[in-house]
C-alpha cells in the first residue's frame, strides 16, 4: 500500500493571469479623430479660391477686398498656432478643439448672411482663421506627444498630411457645389462637416491616456498626465524675442515666407480664378489644385527621406529654384483645357509644394536647439504672413491690370531670392539647450 496520500478533491492549478489588451489601442482612435478634425479645418483653406468669382459677381466687390479676407485668414492662422499649443497645455486638447470648431462653425454661418466686404474679413478672415489655425500642426504635434511613445513620427506625419488631404477631398465637391448650387450651400456643407467632427471630438477625443487609465502607445510603464503649463504662452513669446535677435531666424523665416507666398498665397488662392479667366471650367481648375494636394503628400514624404541624407540647405535651393521655373512657365501653360502640359505642371509643383517643410524644421532645430520646435512655430507664422501678403497682391494686380501675368513672374523672382538665401543659412548645430 502506497504511503502517498491524495487530496480528496484536488484543486486544478490556477493559470497565470495575463494582462488583456484591446485589439486596437485607444491611441489610434484618438489619432483618427484628430486627423478628421484637421481634415475638416483644412477644408476651409480650400474655399477662398472658389469664392473670388462668385462674390465678385454677386456683390461687385473688388478682388483685392475679397483677397484681403483670405490674407487675414492666413495671417491669423499662422499667428494663433503657437498660442493654441500653449492653451492645449493649459486647458486640454479636447476643450480647445471643441472651442476652435465652434468658432469655425459660427464664422461660416455668419458668412452666409454677410452684406459687406468687411464682414467677410471678420467672419472668414478672423474667426475661421483663428479656429482653423488652432487645429494645425501644433494640434497634431500635441496629440502625438501625449498619446504615442512609439510611432510618434509616423503619427505626426500622417496628421500634418491630413491638412493637404482635407483640401484634396473637399475641393472637387465644393467646386461642383459652387458651380451647380451656389457658394452658400458650399459654405453650409463645410459648417455641417465641422459640426459632425465636433460631435466625434466630444465623444472620443481625450487629453491624455492617464485620463482613461491607459498608457501611451508603446509605453511599458504608466505615464502620469503632465501638469498644466501656466507659463507656456510666456515661454512662447520669450523664445520669439530671443530668436528675432538672430540673423539665422530672419534668413530661415524669409525663405519660408516666400514658400507661403508662392503656395497658399498665390496657387491656393488665385489659381482657380486665373484659370477661369482663361476659359477653364471651375470644376476642372479645382481638380488640378486637388492634384497638387495629392502630390504634395508624396513630395513631403520624399523630402523627409532626403532631409535625413543630404544638406537641407541644398534641398531648399533645389525646391525654390524648381518652383520658380514652374511659375515662370505657368502663364504660357494656363489655358481653357487641362492638357498634358498643365497636368505636368501641377504634378511637379505638387511634389515641391510642401517639400520645404522637413528641411526648414531641421534647420530650426540645428540653429536653435531645444527651442527649435517653438521657433518653427513662429517661422510658420511668417509663412502665413507671406501667404496673406501675396493673396492681397494677387487680387489687387488682377483688379488693376485685368490679369495675373505679373503675379506669376514676381512670385518666380521671390523663389530665386529664397534659393539664394538658403545657402546663407549657417551649418553649425546649436550646442545650447534653450
Amino acid at each position: 500500500m502506497s504511503s502517498r496520500t491524495e487530496p480528496p478533491n484536488p484543486v486544478p492549478p490556477v493559470a497565470e493571469a495575463r494582462p488583456r489588451s484591446a485589439p486596437i489601442h485607444r491611441a489610434w482612435m484618438i489619432a483618427l479623430v484628430a486627423g478628421l478634425t484637421i481634415v475638416a479645418a483644412a477644408a476651409f483653406a480650400a474655399m477662398p479660391g472658389l469664392l473670388v468669382t462668385p462674390l465678385n459677381t454677386e456683390y461687385a466687390w473688388s478682388r483685392a477686398s475679397i483677397a484681403l479676407a483670405s490674407s487675414v485668414n492666413m495671417v491669423v492662422y499662422g499667428l494663433i498656432a503657437p498660442f493654441a499649443a500653449a492653451m492645449m497645455d493649459r486647458f486640454g486638447i479636447r476643450r480647445i478643439a471643441l472651442a476652435a470648431l465652434a468658432v469655425i462653425v459660427v464664422g461660416a454661418g455668419l458668412t452666409t448672411v454677410m452684406t459687406a466686404s468687411w464682414q467677410l474679413t471678420l467672419y472668414w478672415g478672423l474667426l475661421i482663421g483663428a479656429g482653423a489655425g488652432s487645429l494645425s500642426m501644433t494640434f497634431a504635434a500635441t496629440v502625438a506627444h501625449h498619446w504615442f511613445l512609439e510611432r510618434r513620427g509616423l503619427v505626426v506625419g500622417a496628421l500634418t498630411g491630413s491638412s493637404a488631404f482635407g483640401q484634396l477631398v473637399f475641393l472637387p465637391v465644393l467646386a461642383w457645389t459652387v458651380d451647380e448650387r451656389g457658394w452658400r450651400p458650399a459654405v453650409v456643407t463645410l459648417a455641417l462637416a465641422a459640426v459632425t467632427v465636433a460631435v466625434l471630438v466630444a465623444l472620443v477625443l481625450r487629453d491624455h491616456p492617464a485620463d482613461l487609465g491607459l498608457r501611451p502607445y508603446g509605453a511599458t510603464v504608466d505615464v502620469p498626465r503632465p501638469r498644466a503649463e501656466q507659463g507656456a504662452a510666456r515661454r512662447t513669446v520669450r523664445i520669439l524675442f530671443a530668436s528675432v535677435r538672430s540673423r539665422q531666424f530672419w534668413i530661415i523665416a524669409g525663405t519660408f515666407a516666400v514658400c507661403g507666398a508662392t503656395t497658399n498665397g498665390i496657387l491656393w488662392t488665385h489659381f482657380v480664378p486665373a484659370a477661369q479667366d482663361r476659359g477653364m471650367a471651375v470644376t476642372v481648375a479645382a481638380a488640378l489644385v486637388s492634384t497638387i494636394g495629392v502630390f504634395s503628400l508624396v513630395g513631403t514624404v520624399i523630402s523627409g527621406w532626403l532631409t535625413d541624407r543630404f544638406d537641407p540647405r541644398r534641398l531648399l535651393v533645389l525646391y525654390y529654384g524648381g518652383r520658380g521655373l514652374l511659375l515662370t512657365a505657368l502663364p504660357v501653360l494656363l489655358g481653357p483645357e487641362a492638357g498634358p502640359a498643365i497636368v505636368a505642371f501641377v504634378v511637379v509643383f505638387g511634389l515641391l509644394d510642401v517639400a520645404t517643410v522637413p528641411p526648414t524644421i531641421l534647420l530650426c532645430r540645428r540653429a536653435f536647439g531645444a527651442d527649435g520646435a517653438v521657433v518653427f512655430g513662429w517661422v510658420n507664422a511668417l509663412h502665413q504672413v507671406g501667404a496673406g501678403t501675396m493673396a492681397v497682391f494677387g487680387g489687387l494686380t488682377r483688379d488693376l491690370t485685368g490679369g495675373y501675368g505679373p503675379v506669376w513672374l514676381i512670385a518666380a523672382g521671390l523663389c530665386a531670392v529664397a534659393a539664394l538665401l538658403a545657402v546663407r543659412i549657417t551649418r553649425t548645430d546649436a550646442t545650447t539647450e534653450g
